[in-house]
């Protein structure tokens, strides 16, 4: 019988930076968001969304890093993040990240999929956003617990879709689901310890 395989830590990367409030549009508001330093950024690959699995100030979160056009990388703090970091706009963050492989889609729920058929700015929206922004949607739509509030969410998300939203930063089935289905949802991962011996980690 082989000995199992070992399965080498992911490599990670510890920096600090500035929070800092972007600025509205007029398809999204206000939002808060942290600029990857440039030399961190380097050790990504430049184009494209990088998913990456990490902490800020011990937080544990998952989510896309998108290349700001100018040499550098940008993270979206949405509100959980805030809260779970201690952090706000303005404030001075640690963060520590590896790179995670591509976010897997999920089976898009069928009254969701007739209602963006019906729709179809919607449904180009849905398309063109991140498969970590489509499980977001997902989710808020299936923690529902009431039928009509079923309904009610998905029609939010056709209009909101259809009038250039991308994310959706918070919606009410989240803290369930970091609470009691961290395992099965896969949003909020168990981070290997960040301070063991074994990691390789590069700081800035």
């Amino acid at each position: 019988m082989k000995p199992a395989k070992h399965q080498q830590p992911k490599p990670t990367i510890l920096f600090t930076g500035i929070l800092s409030q972007s600025k509205p549009s007029k398809k999204v508001g206000p939002s808060i968001v942290l600029t990857l330093p440039k030399n961190v950024s380097a050790k990504l690959p430049s184009r494209g969304t990088n998913m990456v699995e990490g902490t800020i100030n011990s937080f544990p979160f998952r989510a896309a890093l998108e290349p700001d056009g100018k040499g550098s990388h940008s993270l979206s703090v949405n509100k959980v993040m805030l809260a779970g970091a201690g952090a706000d706009a303005g404030d001075k963050v640690t963060v520590e990240i590896a790179r995670a492989g591509e976010e897997p889609e999920i089976r898009v729920p069928q009254d969701l999929r007739k209602a963006l058929a019906a729709a179809p700015s919607a449904q180009a929206g849905w398309y063109d956003i991140t498969p970590m922004a489509r499980r977001d949607w997902i989710f808020s739509i299936t923690s529902a617990k009431l039928p009509e509030t079923r309904e009610r969410r998905i029609e939010k998300a056709c209009d909101m879709l259809a009038s250039g939203k991308r994310r959706l930063c918070c919606f009410p089935g989240i803290k369930w689901i970091m609470r009691d289905n961290a395992d099965s949802c896969g949003m909020w991962l168990p981070l290997s310890n960040p301070r063991s011996p074994s990691s390789s980690k590069s700081e800035s």
